[in-house]
């Protein structure tokens, strides 16, 4: 299993990013998906999840109105839409899919680098 993100970088508050995480190795759709964030000294925390079929999605207080999550399953990628970006919104992000039935298969990618600076 293996899953990829891409899309961090540097941008200045209030700009926009788009975290894609293409997953391999397992039946995406089986799969509710979260993005985590961790920044330095400081826990990984829960940013947004989204249900097996993207049919229902939660975000945390500190992201709401701002983060989007979405899903496509054709092509077994979840995306982190994040607008309005802050400075303390600086962090890795990081992919994590959880199987529908089984808590072992929880899988995380690599993560990328955000940073919110102007």
């Amino acid at each position: 299993v293996q899953l990829v993100e891409s899309g961090g970088g540097l941008v200045q508050p209030g700009g926009s990013l788009r975290l894609s995480c293409a997953a391999s190795g397992l039946t995406f759709s089986w799969y509710n998906m979260r993005w985590y964030r961790q920044a330095p000294g400081k826990e990984r925390e829960l940013v947004a999840r989204i249900t097996s079929t993207g049919g229902s999605t939660d975000f945390a207080d500190s992201v709401k109105g701002r983060f989007t999550i979405s899903r496509d399953n054709a092509k077994n990628t979840v995306y982190l839409q994040m607008n309005s970006l802050k400075p303390e919104d600086t962090a890795v992000y990081y992919c994590n899919a959880q199987n529908l039935w089984s808590t072992s298969r929880n899988y995380w990618g690599q993560g990328t680098q955000v940073t919110v600076s102007s």
